[in-house]
């Protein structure tokens, strides 16, 4: 309960899928050892922090902000400028975490600081505008990001894949599983910290805010200070994942780092999941990269199988092709049967 900070999940369903999601990624690499499984039980926890980060801007304020993907950029590729620039050491490493944190920070409050004092939209308007102009500088910056095609670095010793430190019930404990968990523990840690801002009085304060913020205003509360703190704060959130990210990839790019689609899917995620409950994170980013990752492979099955079976038609429209088709529709699907998330959902029933 303390480590929840008071807000368990409330619904025996919610509880047991939440059990079982973290218990499958914490085994991830005992159960699922193949690399792209393995990649997928990475991004999950990345993104669920993400997400998370997100939903502290959106579910707990009413705030929409488009520059959040400019912030996992930033964490992206302060790491990889460090490790290209001073090699695989963990000098590198800390200079990226300590150059990329406080960047993504200071500009989150000057964007805060300039502009929560107008309309939603016109904040929506102007982090867009600045997510779109640090999109541009990346890519053309080309000495310092690689531009385009963007910086390919390596690990220090202890993270490379070749590293082996030992082997438990026939499994090699290397340097690729120790980056993993540190990824696993890392993400997970933010979304309990997380956790726990929403529950404190800063955190009642937020939602007093998205609910009426002339009444939260009119009670003494300092409306741009808890709306520019909390901008802060999950663009440090925000950060930290694109570090996490970069640090698997070994790599940092704009399309996996900056791209507006990466900002579509946060918000899919976090509706799917459920705003305003940071467990909707976990839900969310899971659901939508095994979507993401499994649904053409589980198409490509149907298909032959509906083929085999002499059904017209509907092996073309199960086309591995038109995976994208299909995902949209789950998705739309999941909006109309679960318009408050999953989460929401599941803690109606309770």
């Amino acid at each position: 309960m303390m480590i929840l900070s008071g807000d368990p999940p409330r619904s025996r369903v919610l509880s047991i899928l939440l059990i079982v999601i973290v218990t499958l990624l914490a085994l991830a690499p005992f159960l699922f050892p193949g690399a792209k499984a393995m990649n997928v039980a990475t991004k999950i926890c990345i993104f669920a922090a993400l997400v998370a980060s997100y939903d502290l801007l959106l579910g707990y304020t009413g705030t929409v902000s488009f520059a959040h993907t400019m912030f996992y950029g930033i964490g992206s590729y302060a790491i990889a400028i460090a490790l290209y620039a001073m090699g695989p050491t963990w000098a590198g490493v800390a200079t990226g975490i300590v150059v990329g944190l406080p960047l993504a920070a200071l500009l989150a409050l000057g964007i805060g600081l300039f502009s929560l004092r107008v309309q939603a939209i016109f904040f929506a308007m102007i982090t867009l505008a600045v997510a779109s102009a640090f999109l541009v500088l990346a890519s053309q910056l080309s000495w310092l990001t690689g531009g385009d095609d963007g910086r390919t670095f390596q690990l220090p010793e202890l993270l490379r894949p070749g590293t082996v430190f030992g082997n438990i019930a026939g499994f090699d404990i290397t340097g690729r599983m120790l980056t993993y968990y540190i990824v696993f523990v890392a993400s997970f840690a933010m979304i309990l910290a997380l956790l726990r801002i929403v529950n404190s009085p800063f955190g009642r304060v937020l939602q007093a805010v998205r609910e009426n913020r002339f009444r939260a205003e009119a009670l003494g509360y300092r409306t741009v200070f808890h709306l520019t703190w909390s901008n802060v704060i999950a663009a440090l959130v925000a950060a930290a994942a694109g570090i996490l990210n970069s640090l698997w990839l070994r790599y940092a790019g704009p399309d996996t780092s900056l791209s507006f689609a990466i900002m579509i899917d946060i918000l899919l995620m976090v509706v799917i999941g459920g705003m305003g409950t940071m467990y909707g994170a976990i839900i969310g980013a899971t659901i939508f990269i095994l979507a993401q990752n499994c649904l053409q492979a589980l198409m490509g099955t149907a298909s032959k199988a509906t083929a085999a079976l002499g059904i017209p038609v509907l092996p073309n429209l199960l086309h591995p092709d038109r995976w994208l088709l299909w995902l949209g529709l789950l998705f739309i699907a999941s909006v109309y049967f679960f318009p408050t998330g999953v989460v929401g959902k599941l803690r109606g029933k309770a």
